[in-house]
């Protein structure tokens, strides 16, 4: 029955993708449509995208498997990290600079921003370069966690699952551009508070509370403590919690998926929305 329903609510997601791809077409005639949605987004569609293009797969595979079994409770700091310097700082420092750079010098990506600001090509296309390089094993580890995912629901081929998910997005993304883009990662954005709210909830429930919880997790033994380790305030390794914190935060400011979405907001104004609504969803998510 829990299959059933799943494969219902699937097909309804996947409709909707495709849906928004056609609905937003007419914004994506030209190349700044395309690539910008004629920038003419608004904070929240722009909050949204940032927030799930930061956590993805990584906050339900990633920081809930193996952050919170390494480091217990104290992972929350890496969360707090992500929603103070990874979204708030960033939105601060690069939001409104970004916007306006990009507008006076009309340029629509990273390289291109590149090549025009310091008047080189060769820059343009190193930028080009290490995008392309480095985006592979980055995009390749959000299909792998997301495919594993499907594969422990539906118990689906690995291979079936990358390739519905590639055709599916390609369809909506060449069919509207960043707009449908912005507007399903909205869509996301919602189903992804909702859903780490309801895996907060069920944890819990299963543990008899959050006393309970916390309690048994303190029982749990690790190498080098006498007790405790993971519940404790910095865990049991420190050091290695902080390198976490500064890697997931201080990383994605140089991400182009992450910095691309300052381009195509609407206006300064939006910037400060955009810069409160992406913070508190960090904090939700990823805290």
């Amino acid at each position: 029955m829990t299959v059933v329903l799943s494969s219902i609510l699937l097909v309804i997601f996947f409709a909707i993708m495709i849906g928004v791809g056609i609905y937003t077409r007419k914004s994506a005639t030209d190349v700044n449509g395309f690539v910008l949605g004629g920038r003419s987004v608004g904070p929240w569609l722009t909050a949204f995208a940032f927030g799930t293009s930061y956590f993805s797969a990584v906050i339900f595979v990633g920081y809930a498997g193996q952050f919170g079994w390494l480091y217990g409770t104290s992972a929350t700091w890496a969360g707090l990290g992500n929603a103070f310097i990874g979204s708030l700082l960033a939105w601060k420092i690069l939001g409104r600079r970004t916007r306006i750079m990009t507008q006076s010098l009309d340029t629509k990506t990273m390289p291109d921003y590149f090549g025009r600001r310091f008047d080189s090509k060769a820059l343009k296309i190193a930028a080009s370069g290490i995008i392309f390089i480095f985006l592979i094993p980055y995009t390749a580890s959000l299909y792998n966690g997301l495919s594993s995912l499907f594969g422990l629901v539906f118990d689906m081929p690995y291979w079936v699952v990358i390739a519905v998910m590639a055709v599916l997005t390609g369809i909506y993304v060449i069919f509207g551009g960043y707009m449908a883009t912005a507007i399903n990662d909205f869509i996301q954005g919602i189903i992804m508070l909702i859903g780490i709210t309801a895996v907060i909830f069920a944890v819990l429930n299963d543990n008899g509370g959050l006393l309970s919880a916390m309690q048994k997790l303190s029982a749990v033994e690790c190498e080098g403590w006498s007790g405790g380790a993971y519940s404790s305030f910095l865990g049991p390794d420190p050091l290695a919690l902080a390198c976490v914190v500064i890697l997931t935060s201080l990383g994605t400011w140089g991400l182009p998926q992450m910095v691309g979405k300052f381009y195509a907001i609407k206006s300064e104004k939006d910037i400060h929305k955009g810069t409160i609504i992406s913070t508190l969803f960090a904090i939700i998510v990823a805290g």
